[in-house]
């Protein structure tokens, strides 16, 4: 017999790893998909063309704020949710393990490892993109500086459910 708890998947990684790809895809079934950079982008626009990158930390506190409130809300009411969103730290990450569990659901915790020069070609790709914003390289090191690989937190590589 399967668990019928809801799903909440916790990605982390650094920005150009691949967390928004694998979001969408599983958004694509039964599973819905909090974004924190799209609710950024439509309140405040785009990191380093609407709004400056120096400001970003502080526009987004109180999107994740909002966010989270949605993420419990939807796992509460027996909903499975992606959270595309980095999850840097550990603390952060236990946090929101917490989070699941008070709300009735079972976490799984995936985490995206990209070598850091195919990192600078995917986000030099997506910086030119008209939809997004520009993570810089000195944004990225700020990121991967202030950022923990989880080490026996439960992580798993990201495989798609139904594709191994």
């Amino acid at each position: 017999m399967s668990d019928p708890r809801p799903v909440a998947w916790l990605l982390t990684g650094l920005p150009g790893s691949g967390k928004t790809t694998f979001a969408t895809a599983l958004a694509r079934g039964a599973v819905v998909r909090l974004s924190v950079d799209d609710r950024m982008t439509a309140l405040h626009g785009r990191i380093g063309k609407d709004h400056a990158a120096s400001d970003h930390l502080a526009l987004q506190a109180p999107v994740i704020e909002d966010v989270r409130r949605q993420f419990a809300a939807l796992l509460g009411e027996g909903r499975s949710v992606v959270l595309d969103h980095g999850l840097g730290t550990r603390a952060v990450r236990d946090d929101y393990k917490g989070l699941v569990t008070e709300c009735g659901g079972r976490w799984r915790l995936v985490h995206f490892q990209v070598a850091h020069d195919e990192l600078l070609r995917r986000l030099a790709k997506r910086n030119g993109e008209p939809e997004h914003g520009v993570i810089s390289r000195e944004t990225l090191a700020w990121i991967a500086e202030h950022s923990e690989a989880p080490v026996g937190e439960g992580e798993e590589p990201p495989v798609l459910p139904g594709s191994a």
